[in-house]
């Protein structure tokens, strides 16, 4: 089964490309995360924020001991 993780970002830009985005995740992914990334735009960062969350969060889900 395909994992779905959602989330919401801001993005911040930092000057010369960089831009700090700031993901939090609806559960059960509900954490929060800062990524700094450089991007040509704010959109693509976003996104790469995203990604980035999604690809942490689904390796902390598969990090965790499962029930039988």
């Amino acid at each position: 089964m395909l994992d779905r993780v959602f989330a919401n970002c801001t993005v911040d830009p930092l000057g010369k490309m960089q831009f700090a985005v700031n993901v939090e995740g609806v559960a059960p992914y509900d954490h929060r995360r800062v990524y700094t990334v450089k991007a040509t735009s704010e959109d693509d960062a976003a996104w790469q924020g995203l990604r980035l969350f999604e690809d942490e969060m689904l390796c902390l889900h598969d990090a965790d001991p499962k029930d039988d």
